[in-house]
């Protein structure tokens, strides 16, 4: 089974961001449980404040741990890793028209008419839909 099918079936009890955190961490040293605290403030859109989806920040998160950076590395090596944040989003816009949550989703998670919205219309699908796009454009995309 490949990561992104891996990180999608994941969602549901843990959000977007954790999904797919903790699918990749230990391939970059990262403990499971130490990726799943990391990204479970990014859940309901970072709390509900209609922010970008937690599927593209767990995707971005990733592509931070592939780079390799390092403290007092070069400023071309920061540009490369925002060409790459640049060429995720960008492909992301490309096929789903935005990064914002509610936009994708139709609801606001930050309320109960949205959760209440969410729940009723079986969004949990499209999310892990999300999840999958986001791993497969980390995938493309990474170091």
């Amino acid at each position: 089974m490949s990561k992104a099918e891996i990180a999608a079936n994941a969602h549901g009890p843990i959000n977007c961001t954790q999904a797919i955190l903790s699918t990749y961490a230990a391939d970059y040293g990262l403990d499971k449980d130490k990726a799943l605290q990391v990204a479970v403030a990014f859940g309901g859109v970072m709390g509900g404040l209609k922010a970008t989806c937690g599927a593209v920040s767990g995707a971005l998160m990733v592509l931070g741990l592939s780079s390799d950076f390092k403290e007092g590395d070069s400023r071309e090596k920061i540009n490369a890793v925002y060409k790459k944040v640049n060429d995720i989003v960008n492909d992301f816009i490309e096929k789903e028209g935005t990064i914002k949550c509610h936009e994708l989703l139709g609801c606001d998670l930050g309320t109960a008419e949205g959760r209440k919205f969410y729940a009723e219309n079986n969004y949990q699908e499209k999310c892990r839909n999300y999840v999958r796009l986001a791993c497969e454009l980390f995938e493309k995309h990474s170091f």
